[in-house]
């Protein structure tokens, strides 16, 4: 055999031998505050402090029926949680956009999008987020996350969003 197939033969088999016992360095795979997920890395979605925990684990959004502006029941479950996470972690603020779907005018959707947000904000004030770290914006229909004209589309587009910024209260 040459000498570079045997260093490359030796390489191999000492890269797969470190794979072999993925406990070697205690139970959480490597000597950090791990979890159920792996290991936690900050600001990443395992984080529990993270806005990539807030997004994807606390949920982000809430949706409405046409022409509502009505937290609906599974609305209030995200927002519960919106408020426990806003109310552990201080150091952010929110702004909440109101989206309506594309149909009616541009006016009515943007104070649809409106009355949306500011439902929203009023039922995180209920649950005791202070109301000067909540904003709200409205952008009707002007940004849509489906583009096309059937019910599926239109019914992901009524939505409210808590989109979090670190920052001073004011």
């Amino acid at each position: 055999m040459k000498l570079t197939t045997k260093i490359f033969l030796l390489v191999a088999g000492l890269a797969l031998a470190a794979c072999t016992n993925p406990d070697r360095f205690g139970a959480d795979g490597a000597g950090g505050a791990g979890g159920i997920g792996g290991p936690l890395v900050p600001g990443s979605a395992n984080d529990p402090t993270s806005t990539a925990y807030f997004n994807q684990t606390v949920g982000d959004r809430v949706l409405f029926a046409v022409d509502q502006s009505d937290v609906t029941s599974e609305g209030q479950v995200t927002l519960d949680g919106q408020a426990q996470w806003l109310l552990t972690n201080t150091d952010y603020t929110a702004v909440i956009e109101g989206h309506a779907d594309e149909q009616g005018t541009r006016e009515y959707n943007v104070a649809l999008g409106a009355r949306r947000a500011n439902a929203v904000r009023e039922y995180l004030i209920s649950r005791g987020v202070a109301g000067n770290r909540l904003r709200t914006v409205s952008y009707g229909k002007e940004r849509p996350i489906e583009i096309c004209s059937n019910e599926a589309c239109y019914a992901k587009n009524r939505r409210a969003v808590t989109v979090l910024a670190a920052g001073l209260t004011g």
